[in-house]
């Protein structure tokens, strides 16, 4: 279970804007969550230390392919991205890392910022306690959920390994 207060975004919020490229001169988690969202939100790393949920409209990381976006949201202490749908790229490389991130347009519609909302990604159950709704997103196909459950791909292919 994850729960948070929702920073709330609009459309196409791109890879360029999660972390601009000015700043992809470097790998470390912690740099780039310093500069995460700068030029959209002047106060998102205020925000983020609360252990805030991103609720965004549509194409939510779209644009590039860099995996720093993903790596940034999640080392700036966001716990999942809630968005009516993702950038394809985005999304994997969000799996990839073990960043949840829940596609549910009812969600994304109706959450204000400041909201106070859990979400279950094991199975999809999304609610707003400010607002006293529910609603549900689509959950991870098992596999999907095992790589979020190990923080990245290469943690779960790891365990996979050193299982056999």
């Amino acid at each position: 279970m994850i729960e948070g207060k929702a920073i709330k975004y609009g459309d196409n919020v791109n890879t360029d804007v999660i972390i601009p490229a000015r700043y992809l001169n470097t790998s470390d988690p912690k740099e780039l969550a310093s500069h995460c969202m700068e030029d959209l939100d002047r106060e998102f790393s205020e925000k983020a230390q609360e252990k805030s949920i991103i609720v965004a409209e549509k194409n939510f990381g779209c644009g590039s392919s860099r995996e720093h976006a993903p790596i940034a949201i999640k080392a700036a202490g966001i716990g999942c991205v809630i968005a009516e749908s993702f950038g394809r790229i985005f999304f994997r490389n969000s799996i990839n890392i073990g960043l949840p991130i829940m596609e549910c347009k009812e969600a994304s519609e109706n959450i204000e910022e400041g909201d106070k909302i859990s979400v279950n990604v094991t199975t999809g159950v999304i609610k707003n306690i400010t607002k006293g709704k529910t609603y549900k997103a689509a959950p991870f196909p098992e596999f999907m959920q095992k790589i979020i459950d190990s923080d990245g791909l290469i943690n779960y292919v790891k365990k996979e390994v050193s299982n056999k």
